[in-house]
């Protein structure tokens, strides 16, 4: 390659490059012996080839090769005209890239929270851009593009997006539940200017629907000739050199470095490649580059979140727009929680009993707890407090005297829709039962009895009376206790459910959600139309 150079929009290129168009750029030669000339080997991602594929055996160059197309669009475009998220499986060769402006996030296999939310970072996108599109009358991606480089949208620093996936194979045994999302975003993604780029040992790995998608491919030395989708015969014929591989009209081609210095020698390719990237970066100066992907904060304190509106409470921030999740009691009247042992679920019980506190008089909100650990005594102010039962006995008494007072506020054939909203033929405060460690009192099984049965039939009407369930229970043996009638009732009536830290060998639970084991405060969401990572409030000592 030839010594790269700044021009005046702070890209560097090869000036022989510079008419190879958007998203067009070398990325090796082609031998073609018998008309005695080389040609260029160009990746064109700019239309149906945006996504691109690499499949070869081990240590013939796949990474090399995802690295040379990165550099090669790093030289020809700005931080603002595309960007890259990388997952690297293949090694930790991305990391001499980490310093490109263009570089949005590098994530490895050990980065298991890190992967997930650069996928659902790119899903945000996505979504984002459909709503954009249809908003501001956008005709695809080329319109935008050439609207973005004319100066409209300039608070948007998302350009062309290319998700990068060094070690498909990897991907698909680590995070198999992430394959499926990535084949989502192959099938919908070019039109809004997301690209694929795969490296994978076979391309029989990589699953018919998504390589169906892939209109640009490299096809390596193969480890076994048979899998080459180009021409078995003459997939023999490649050498096992590195960077050595065979083009869709089966002539034979060489990759080119991710260097811009000249020089051939792979045993200096790292310094090469740094040089490169500390060129890029000098280039584009102090600017903003790609955005990292965002990440949930580890601890979020309950002071931070923004003040309660009467039932509606925010209860942690979630991981899409970093903003906070609310439970609006108003509308989602019940809650279950789920999790491990010191995986946040109690304090997420006086989360809940704080918020209403400081909404409420004790004339108009009022908390009974079940509490066998005795871990809520103090969780509201005494005159708040309705009931506390800390034994079976004593839960089976409270559950029928709380039946009792709420069957007199359900309303009658004489009740309109009109008063219904309104709420006016009962007087009285809202009840909040909030029940901890609900395992060590309900049943588990097919058949099981809960001493919480004469509140079964008021749940589905809870906004109407000002009746409010709020159950916690452990992680062991929660998918057996989806027989637990009180259980069964809540989730078949919607209610929203926060999956704390749990066992995956726990199964798929409310049908179709895969248990995690997070840390502290991390959970899933489990909302009638959504389900998000979130990262639950801490109260703080002080606070309560």
């Amino acid at each position: 390659m030839l010594p790269a150079q700044p021009d005046d929009l702070a890209r560097l290129y090869d000036p022989e490059r510079k008419q190879a168009g958007p998203l067009r750029v070398p990325v090796g030669v082609i031998d073609r012996p018998f008309d005695q000339r080389r040609d260029p080997l160009i990746a064109d991602l700019s239309t149906t080839g945006g996504h691109l594929g690499v499949a070869g055996g081990p240590q013939t160059g796949k990474s090399t090769l995802l690295r040379t197309v990165i550099t090669a669009l790093a030289l020809t475009h700005t931080p603002r005209e595309v960007q890259f998220h990388c997952l690297d499986f293949g090694g930790g060769n991305f990391g001499t890239l980490s310093d490109l402006p263009h570089m949005g996030t590098i994530s490895s296999r050990v980065h298991t929270e890190r992967v997930h939310r650069t996928v659902g970072e790119l899903e945000t996108l996505l979504t984002r851009r459909e709503e954009q599109f249809a908003e501001s009358t956008i005709d695809g991606i080329a319109d935008y593009r050439r609207r973005r480089a004319a100066g409209e949208f300039p608070d948007d620093p998302w350009g062309d997006v290319f998700l990068v996936v060094d070690g498909w194979s990897t991907l698909r045994n680590d995070f198999f539940d992430l394959s499926q999302n990535i084949a989502q975003l192959g099938a919908r993604g070019l039109n809004y200017g997301i690209h694929l780029l795969i490296s994978s040992p076979r391309w029989a790995d990589i699953q018919p629907a998504l390589r169906d998608q892939i209109g640009s491919r490299f096809e390596l030395r193969l480890g076994d000739p048979v899998d080459s989708v180009v021409n078995m015969r003459k997939a023999k014929e490649v050498p096992r050199i590195p960077g050595r591989g065979l083009t869709e009209d089966t002539y034979h081609f060489l990759t080119a470095l991710p260097r811009t210095d000249g020089d051939g020698n792979a045993a200096t390719l790292t310094e090469g490649t740094q040089e490169m990237v500390a060129a890029v970066r000098a280039a584009w100066g102090d600017r903003p580059g790609a955005p990292a992907v965002r990440m949930l904060p580890p601890t979020v304190h309950a002071a931070e979140l923004p003040a309660p509106v009467g039932r509606d409470i925010p209860l942690g921030l979630e991981e899409n727009e970093l903003a906070a999740f609310r439970q609006d009691f108003d509308a989602d009247p019940h809650l279950v929680v789920i999790g491990d042992t010191e995986s946040g679920k109690t304090n997420l019980l006086r989360l809940v009993a704080d918020s209403i506190v400081r909404t409420h008089t004790s004339t108009e909100a009022k908390f009974a707890f079940v509490d066998l650990r005795r871990e809520l005594y103090d969780a509201v102010p005494e005159e708040y407090r309705l009931d506390y039962a800390v034994s079976l006995d004593a839960v089976r008494e409270m559950v029928r005297n709380c039946a009792a007072s709420m069957r007199p506020r359900i309303p009658g054939p004489d009740i309109t829709p009109d008063r219904l909203r309104k709420r006016d033929w009962w007087k009285g405060p809202q009840v909040f039962l909030i029940a901890d460690d609900y395992d060590l009192v309900g049943g588990s099984g097919i058949g099981a009895q809960t001493p919480f049965e004469p509140l079964i039939d008021v749940l589905t009407q809870g906004s109407e009376i000002g009746f409010h369930l709020i159950l916690a229970r452990s992680a062991g043996g929660v998918s057996r206790a989806m027989n637990d009638p009180l259980m069964r009732r809540l989730i078949e009536a919607n209610t929203n459910r926060l999956l704390l830290s749990c066992p995956p060998g726990e199964g798929v639970l409310f049908g179709d959600v895969r248990p995690r084991t997070y840390p502290p405060g991390r959970a899933q969401w489990i909302a009638r139309r959504r389900n998000v990572q979130v990262q639950t409030a801490l109260l703080e000592e002080k606070e309560h």
